[in-house]
């Protein structure tokens, strides 16, 4: 079976079932494993058409690319011409987000155009069971569907245990995530979950149980989703008064994030917030864990219990993140 993935979690996950001799192309953006063998050789498909490199540059040209006289223009660009030549009998790609990677419909247009058009597969979580699944969904599409299950048995156990050093009965603190700092974004999806299931509360975006769920609290959190990351003026993040906060931008690293946040601390407001005043700011390396929806969500969930519940021995031994007092 020959495999293209077009999505870093879809690779991730394509590697963790044990399908990483499968690849055979994958997106500019594939980056995890880090075992050159699994990936690193393969052909790269896409690139940014985004030239920015500061935040709100980058905003401006996103926003004026989906906003364009002739409609929604793509953010990235598939080369066709490659895909055509490796004759993949399935891509691995997404319908979540246009921003994050390429979109579904650009995907479905070229894989059309083969003599033999692939089997598409499009993963679009909202959840953390979502993304559970999604593992399942690519080991039944590469034949590994017991090893998907294995692998999802085996991070559900590492949740459940995150999980038993949180206080159910207490609502927590108050934590602001951004995953993006000029314009302020603050989570959504999962992250939320995350946020709630580590025993803290993120008011800008909260879960909402389902219709006919009850409470959807305990086992049954699954059934409370949030929507997706939206925009927050700055007044509404001071207002919020977060003890903790957590900064994550989408698609940057630990040095990209860390130049974010040397901008966001010249904000007035910045020493208005409990979370500066009281030493709890977390930068965190977004394009590797919380805002890629694989595998590493489970890292993640850790390293949040462990810093919010004061359980350090939970964080995982090479989780990329920085305490904004201890950077120099």
């Amino acid at each position: 079976m020959r495999v293209v993935s077009l999505l870093p979690s879809a690779t991730e996950i394509a590697c963790l079932v044990g399908g990483h001799d499968m690849l055979v192309g994958r997106s500019h953006e594939c980056d995890y494993p880090p075992d050159p063998s699994s990936h690193a050789h393969l052909p790269v498909l896409t690139a940014p058409r985004v030239t920015a490199t500061q935040p709100a540059a980058i905003d401006q040209q996103v926003r004026e690319a989906l906003a364009s006289p002739q409609g929604p223009q793509s953010l990235y660009t598939l080369f066709a011409d490659r895909l055509a030549a490796l004759a993949p009998d399935v891509i691995l790609t997404q319908d979540l987000c246009e921003v994050c990677s390429i979109d579904l419909a650009t995907v479905r247009a070229v894989a059309a155009s083969l003599p033999k058009p692939p089997q598409i597969v499009s993963l679009n979580p909202q959840s953390v069971e979502a993304v559970l699944d999604d593992i399942l969904t690519v080991g039944r599409a590469l034949d590994r569907e017991k090893s998907a299950q294995d692998a999802v048995v085996r991070l559900r156990e590492r949740l459940y245990y995150a999980n038993e050093f949180v206080n159910p009965f207490d609502d927590g603190p108050v934590v602001a995530f951004l995953e993006w700092t000029d314009p302020l974004f603050c989570a959504g999806h999962w992250t939320v979950q995350l946020i709630e299931r580590a025993g803290a509360q993120h008011p800008w975006n909260p879960t909402i149980a389902k219709a006919d769920a009850g409470a959807a609290t305990g086992p049954q959190s699954g059934e409370r989703l949030a929507g997706k990351s939206k925009r927050m003026p700055d007044e509404l993040l001071v207002a919020g008064q977060p003890q903790h906060l957590i900064i994550c931008p989408c698609g940057m690293d630990l040095a990209a994030t860390r130049e974010c946040v040397d901008a966001l601390s010249l904000k007035p407001w910045w020493h208005q917030l409990p979370a500066v005043k009281n030493h709890r700011v977390a930068l965190v390396d977004g394009n590797q864990y919380f805002n890629r929806p694989g595998p590493r969500l489970v890292d993640a969930y850790e390293w949040l219990v462990g810093w919010l519940q004061n359980r350090p021995e939970l964080i995982p031994e090479n989780f990329t993140w920085l305490d904004w007092d201890n950077r120099k």
